[in-house]
């Protein structure tokens, strides 16, 4: 039976691929579980526009995450926190003080994926990344300054 697989599968193929497999293999494992249809004029065409409309999303979404990496380097998040002795830090900053640090300005992130090895415990300026979906990549800069009192 020819079928189109909807989902790589070990050892059978790749996504996309138009294969020929055991009847009963098809019937009963592959169609059932969603991972291909028969490979029919419908089941060929339907495939055909979903592929066009994932590669229009997957463009749109690109297209987007630069936007946002431009407005990520142009911007600076500055973020004043208590200070104590030898310029420590009362507390720390972690991704959620950035997160909402720059959706203050209008910018939105996901604090989830701010990669910060460590949370920030000293003044300073710091480069943080940012993990986006298609992997490109982002920086944040951090300025935390002294909270005047």
């Amino acid at each position: 039976m020819l079928i189109i697989l909807r989902q790589d599968i070990e050892k059978v193929g790749k996504a996309g691929e138009v294969i020929k497999v055991k009847d009963g293999f098809a019937r009963n494992y592959l169609i059932p579980n969603q991972l291909a249809f028969p490979a029919t004029d419908a089941y060929m065409n339907r495939y055909k526009e979903t592929t066009k409309s994932k590669g229009y999303k997957a463009a749109q979404i690109k297209k987007s995450e630069e936007f946002l990496k431009k407005m990520l380097e142009e911007k600076t998040v500055t973020i004043k926190m208590k200070v104590g002795e030898e310029n420590k830090l009362f507390g720390s900053v972690t991704s959620q003080n950035i997160a909402d640090e720059l959706k203050s300005a209008g910018i939105e992130l996901d604090r989830k994926r701010i990669q910060l090895e460590e949370n920030i415990k000293l003044l300073g300026e710091y480069k943080i990344s940012y993990k986006s979906h298609s992997g490109l990549d982002m920086h944040i800069t951090v300025n935390v300054i002294p909270e005047e009192e």
